[in-house]
């Protein structure tokens, strides 16, 4: 998977891109991330890439010449028959959630354009058509934490960047529930015991707890989690009993 960035601050992808799961995928050539600076593309002399916005308002907006040239160099170097997926992170896109990042996984390439100030000029999305994808409705101060964001979601679907298949199918959201509470040694602690259910050895007995603490956590925290999946017939009794 290769994704390129386009950004105004390239320097603040150096340490999280240097860190834990995303730095030994790097490294083991799984993925690659390559930021581009969009003020290398600017015609104007003094680097600028942004400017007033038309009609009048406060702050400032960022130029369609530069992103656009940046984009369009890019998707060339990447060539025709490859696949490229151009993403803009804006408050005004389709909600980050884990069907995305699957769904992004399927992608060779993946362009990630980060806007700044008050956003940027609209006729980017009229010639680039990117998807719009927000990570919450907050506002950031721009789109380069929305970028690092997807770009560890969506690489835990890369074969080998976990190190295990089953690691990205048992995390939180994957099946469309919260994850059941998780336990270590020592089995008490400050005279809470874990769980019996995780202690039996009985692996069926084990899932069933599993299981039943995803569905309780879910309807406790996230009920409208539970409107979007398709819940088996043991599930839909658990969750009864659970309202009782």
């Amino acid at each position: 998977m290769r994704y390129d960035v386009l950004t105004i601050f390239p320097d603040f992808f150096e340490s999280p891109l240097n860190q834990t799961i995303l730095k030994r995928a790097i490294a083991r050539g799984l993925i690659s991330v390559n930021v581009h600076d969009i003020r290398d593309y600017t015609l104007d002399k003094h680097r600028n890439v942004d400017d007033s916005p038309y009609g009048g308002g406060s702050g400032m907006v960022m130029a369609a010449q530069p992103i656009v040239a940046a984009a369009e160099d890019i998707r060339a170097k990447r060539g025709a028959s490859e696949s490229l997926k151009i993403i803009l992170a804006t408050p005004q896109g389709r909600p980050f959630e884990q069907k995305i990042a699957r769904e992004l996984a399927g992608f060779k390439n993946i362009m990630i354009i980060c806007g700044r100030y008050e956003g940027i000029d609209e006729r980017v999305i009229d010639i680039l058509n990117p998807d719009e994808i927000s990570i919450g409705d907050y506002v950031l101060s721009g789109g380069e934490l929305p970028a690092l964001v997807i770009i560890d979601a969506v690489s835990r679907y890369i074969p080998d960047v976990l190190g295990s298949e089953t690691s990205v199918e048992m995390d939180t959201f994957s099946h469309g529930l919260l994850k059941y509470p998780q336990y270590t040694r020592p089995e008490e602690f400050m005279g809470l015991k874990a769980p019996s259910a995780l202690l039996s050895g009985n692996h069926k007995e084990v899932e069933r707890w599993r299981r039943r603490e995803s569905l309780k956590r879910t309807l406790e925290k996230r009920p409208d989690l539970l409107e979007k999946i398709e819940l088996s017939e043991e599930d839909k009794i658990i969750i009864k009993e659970l309202k009782k």
